[in-house]
């Protein structure tokens, strides 16, 4: 009777640390890659901040801003931007891209 007992211990255990703890640390260790690299890339200036992008867009006119408006490009554009910096960096995972 223990002996069952003591093998579907062994056996769940060793599901536990051979596949859920080992997948555990290799997506934790992608995570912390990915987040620090992209860390690195706004100290570079690689990345644009709100600033450059202030700054490059303080010289449109009234009427290409209305455009803008319209379009809802405010909205638009920091998505677009984070959405192409996530794809380069899930690019550079050697796992992954």
């Amino acid at each position: 009777m223990w002996t069952f007992i003591l093998a579907g211990v062994n056996t769940l255990l060793g599901f536990v640390f051979r596949s859920l703890v080992v997948k555990f640390v290799v997506f934790f260790a992608l995570w912390f890659i990915t987040t620090e690299f992209v860390s690195v890339l706004q100290q570079v200036g690689i990345l644009p901040t709100s600033a450059s992008l202030n700054a490059s867009l303080s010289g449109l006119s009234a009427t290409t801003w209305y455009f803008l408006d319209l379009f809802a490009v405010s909205q638009g554009l920091p998505i677009i931007i984070s959405a192409m910096v996530s794809r380069f960096i899930i690019r550079r995972l050697p796992v992954i891209g």
